[in-house]
């Protein structure tokens, strides 16, 4: 069956940096767009990063609120897609989770939805 199990999360200081990771199995990881939403407490599930790949491309995009501080990556024969964090703030503190789904290059997005269960990320001194 499907899984994605998120791993990386945990306590850091403001201005400080971590990278997390999910791995994907029960799926043909190269073919489906990859997403890392986030959760802090009390809000709505936002979407973070995506990434939509060929094998001669890569589509990617940001949340305002992180661009230019998250690098979302792939490793297709390691069936893992990264969240590289840097430049933490407290608002970054939240639950992390991995959504896998097919998408085109165009930037569509379609069919089952799946998710990992999170990585609590803090940001705090």
């Amino acid at each position: 069956q499907v899984q994605l199990v998120e791993s990386g999360g945990g306590l850091v200081q403001p201005g400080g940096s971590l990278t997390l990771s999910c791995a994907a199995s029960g799926f043909t990881f190269s073919s489906y767009g990859m997403r890392w939403y986030r959760q802090a407490p009390g809000k709505e599930r936002e979407l973070v990063a995506g990434i939509i790949s060929t094998s001669a491309d890569n589509r990617i995009n940001y949340a305002d609120s992180v661009k230019g501080r998250f690098t979302i990556s792939r490793d297709n024969a390691k069936n893992t897609v990264y969240l590289q964090m840097n430049s933490l703030k407290p608002e970054d503190t939240a639950v992390y989770y991995c959504n896998a789904r097919r998408a085109t290059m165009g930037g569509a997005w379609y069919g089952m939805d799946y998710w990992g269960k999170g990585t609590l990320v803090t940001v705090s001194s």
